[in-house]
């Protein structure tokens, strides 16, 4: 069974579902995260949805890319979670299910590509206080419990 983290289904409402893949990268003892601006300000594991015909992890290489402008190696899939919610900025009611990996941040290759996001290294503790979903800061704290 697949964790389930965020808002209750709403009765009646029907969800499309929306693959996406996302990392918890940590190096030199800070953890790397994207700040978005909108819809909603926040800070997340950066990843996102997998484009049609496409694969998990080039998904996950091409969002952390977008989103922080680092490349990443040594992949490691850490499970998944679901969550449902509305995505206003594709007027979409979502089923989310979120692969979340481990992954080393390896070269920092510029500034983030899409619009609206920044990345921030942050100190664990402060990683897990401003991660804005339940899930992304569920498994975080999975992966600094090893630590």
């Amino acid at each position: 069974m697949i964790a389930r983290f965020g808002e209750r289904v709403k009765q009646g409402q029907s969800y499309t579902l929306r693959p996406g893949a996302y990392a918890v990268l940590i190096r030199d003892g800070r953890v790397l995260v994207t700040f978005q601006e909108t819809p909603v300000p926040e800070f997340q594991l950066p990843g996102g949805g997998i484009d049609p015909g496409e694969g998990q992890i080039n998904a996950l290489h091409r969002e952390v890319y977008e989103e922080t402008g680092w490349s990443i190696g040594n992949l490691r899939r850490l499970g998944a979670y679901r969550r449902f919610t509305y995505m206003p900025e594709y007027d979409l009611w979502a089923e989310k299910l979120c692969s979340i990996w481990m992954a080393r941040p390896v070269l920092c290759r510029g500034a983030p590509s899409e619009p609206g996001h920044s990345a921030y290294w942050l100190d664990p503790g402060e990683a897990i206080e401003l991660l804005a979903n339940d899930g992304d800061r569920a498994f975080l704290m999975r992966v600094l419990q090893q630590f």
